[in-house]
């Protein structure tokens, strides 16, 4: 366990405290979690359990977060515990999203392990992910900071719901990110989340404000997120903030609690066809199609990274310019 950041008595003599790290602000009685499941009230003072704990520990390709633009063909460390700020009822990861704390099922991983593990590995960082990393803050702000001094890059995969002090307090020491967003509708946070839009954005545009590499993730669900409207709204909004920001459209599988059949492939390359119009990089997920995964010129349209399931090649770039026609992508890094 770890003392807890951003909280506040919220009733002295019933011991209560008000949680403030994300816009939950969840009311903590005596021995109780807070909506995430894994930030508690032990005798008036509110604690993280799973600070130094890990269900998932794993070198992934980096283009698993996905991050298509941040060094393709890399691997980084990517780290998991317990617990959420959301309920998706389609959550692909549900068995520890969910999961209640319990100590037994998780491996003590400190921050020292961590930069160990990244060279050990041969790691260019490490990615805060599988669960949601954000409610770990107290473990993620330590270790990010320890990280940077070592030269490892932080990648974060979040759904982006946090409040702007504590996110203002860790932005700085993350590289880039790839921020979920599950539908560009209040209504379906509420409904299908347990939760509200504007906060995610805004984690957003404080990542492309501070200049941090961005990347989208918008997973579509027939009937509930997949009109027009909607993903034009949601493309109109990234464009706003850089026609040169990554946009992933996931396939939805069924999955937790959510029985909806799986995405047609129709849907999502309508989506890829709207988002086109306005957006440089536009890529599908879930699907077994290579020329949806692959990253061409926006210029002159060569195949700059060409992507098979997770292997990954660079074939048409040079200095991060292509070959061909020497567009430069000024988002990539590579």
């Amino acid at each position: 366990m770890k003392d807890a950041l951003y909280f506040e008595v919220y009733n002295k003599e019933k011991k209560q405290l008000k949680c403030n790290l994300c816009p939950w602000y969840c009311i903590i009685s005596e021995g109780k979690v807070g909506n995430c499941r894994i930030r508690k009230n032990i005798d008036g003072k509110l604690f993280s359990l799973t600070y130094d704990k890990f269900s998932s520990v794993s070198m992934d390709p980096i283009e698993k977060k996905p991050l298509y633009l941040f060094y393709p063909g890399s691997e980084i460390l990517s780290l998991g515990t317990l617990g959420c700020n959301f309920h998706c009822q389609f959550c692909q990861n549900w068995e520890i999203s969910q999961a209640d704390f319990d100590e037994h099922y998780l491996k003590t991983v400190t921050s020292s392990d961590v930069i160990a593990l990244a060279k050990q590995y041969h790691s260019i960082g490490v990615a805060y992910t599988y669960n949601e990393p954000l409610i770990n803050y107290e473990w993620l702000k330590d270790t990010m900071s320890e990280a940077k001094e070592y030269g490892l890059k932080n990648v974060l995969v979040s759904n982006g719901y946090i409040n702007e002090e504590p996110f203002y307090n860790i932005v700085e020491n993350i590289d880039a990110a790839n921020i979920d967003v599950k539908s560009f509708r209040d209504e379906f946070y509420k409904k299908y989340c347990g939760g509200k839009l504007a906060p995610v954005l805004r984690t957003v545009e404080i990542l492309v404000k501070k200049k941090k590499h961005v990347e989208i993730t918008n997973l579509i669900i027939p009937g509930l997120n997949d009109s027009d409207d909607e993903i034009s709204d949601l493309v109109d909004w990234v464009w706003s903030l850089g026609e040169e920001i990554p946009l992933h459209f996931s396939r939805y599988f069924p999955c937790y609690k959510m029985t909806i059949k799986a995405t047609p492939f129709p849907t999502l390359e309508k989506a890829r066809k709207i988002a086109l119009k306005k957006l440089k990089h536009v890529y599908l997920g879930n699907v077994m199609e290579l020329e949806y995964n692959r990253t061409y010129c926006p210029q002159c349209k060569e195949i700059l990274i060409e992507r098979k399931g997770y292997h990954t090649e660079v074939t048409g770039l040079k200095d991060g310019h292509c070959k061909k026609c020497g567009y430069k992508i000024p988002t990539l890094q590579i």
